[in-house]
């Protein structure tokens, strides 16, 4: 009998763990829908696998529902601002201003981040604020200097819209909208923008030669000379990870992943952005200081601050710079413009 109840107690003890693990941000309504149909989302050639929560599996429906989600005005406190408002497929889902521009007319405190290739993120926004695709997801709505409008109005204007239970029910197996319904749709969509059809892709895949000036491009790049491949040497042009690159002095010096972390050590540093599409997410850096390319690889070249916190991979940066020529700047910029994926912006299927 003691037995029993020593099990008895350890599985109830492993059930409430389970349940304390639990995502916040996906929905716990226990109502499915078997009859959505699989989305089967393809890895390019060279990426690795993404994860993906087994609650928010893809599906056609869920990921038509976000692309709407997206684009709808609805969800803006005076209906003006969709998330397309400040990511631009003509921009790579990224803002061709500094700051974008929210339902009140306020700016917002940082350039818009491009989304793409999201499957292969696990951390969100410049400050790293967010820990999941549906936190990303939720926020803006919530933001007064975005969209302003709250969840509860929200999920009250989609519930007596005439469209979206209908919508909701055929993606999720119910019609009561929620808040977390909403944010898992809207990452389902956010999913679907693969960023892969590159001349950069072409040569991993065998399929592509550089010119003489874009391997030289890509020697400088991928060697000490240029020192870009710390940070952005994967194929998806990334760590994903956090840094402080030397933009600033320390009198000068923004919170960034200070602000999630109240770590002093991470004061300036910001999420490292994909070169990726670069040819059109301009302006670049997290507060888009630099209008060009060019305007970028002079600052890594020449510029970089040698505040108290900048990163050990910047060393050769701060102790005297690069110092590129004129020669070895324009092969590096060229072999950065093979990462641009010209289709991707114009592809019609991921936009309503």
């Amino acid at each position: 009998m003691k037995k029993l109840i020593v099990l008895v107690s350890f599985l109830a003890a492993v059930f409430i763990l389970v349940q304390c693990e639990k995502d916040p941000f996906v929905s716990q309504i226990e109502e499915s829908n078997s009859e959505a149909t699989p989305y089967y989302l393809k890895v390019p050639q060279g990426f690795p696998d993404y994860f993906l929560k087994q609650e928010n599996a893809l599906t056609e429906e869920g990921v038509a529902l976000g692309k709407k989600l997206f684009f709808d005005p609805l969800l803006s406190k005076n209906r003006d601002v969709s998330c397309a408002s400040c990511h631009l497929q003509s921009s790579s889902f990224s803002d061709p201003r500094q700051r974008s521009i929210g339902t009140n007319g306020t700016s917002t405190s940082f350039h818009s981040m491009p989304i793409f290739n999201l499957a292969w993120m696990n951390e969100f926004f410049w400050d790293g604020r967010a820990k999941s695709r549906e936190e990303q997801a939720l926020q803006p709505l919530n933001n007064p200097l975005e969209m302003d409008l709250g969840w509860n109005e929200a999920v009250e204007r989609l519930s007596s819209d005439p469209e979206y239970p209908s919508l909701f029910k055929a993606a999720f197996g119910t019609s009561i909208i929620d808040s977390n319904l909403a944010a898992q749709a809207m990452v389902q969509y956010e999913m679907t923008l693969v960023s892969a059809d590159t001349k950069f892709d072409a040569w991993l895949r065998g399929e592509a030669s550089f010119t003489l000036e874009e391997e030289m491009g890509r020697i400088i790049y991928n060697s000490e000379r240029g020192d870009c491949f710390h940070c952005h040497g994967s194929v998806l042009a990334t760590d994903n990870s956090f840094h402080n690159n030397g933009l600033d002095s320390d009198a000068d010096l923004k919170p960034g992943l200070f602000n999630v972390t109240q770590d002093e050590a991470d004061l300036g540093k910001f999420k490292t952005p994909t070169l990726r599409n670069l040819a059109f997410t301009a302006p670049y850096m997290h507060d888009g200081r630099f209008q060009t390319i060019e305007e970028v690889v002079d600052f890594y070249s020449d510029s970089v601050q040698n505040n108290s916190n900048v990163d050990v991979l910047m060393k050769k940066a701060t102790t005297g710079g690069l110092g590129l020529n004129k020669t070895e700047k324009e092969a590096l910029i060229a072999f950065i413009l093979t990462m641009t994926d010209s289709s991707f912006i114009r592809n019609p299927l991921l936009v309503p």
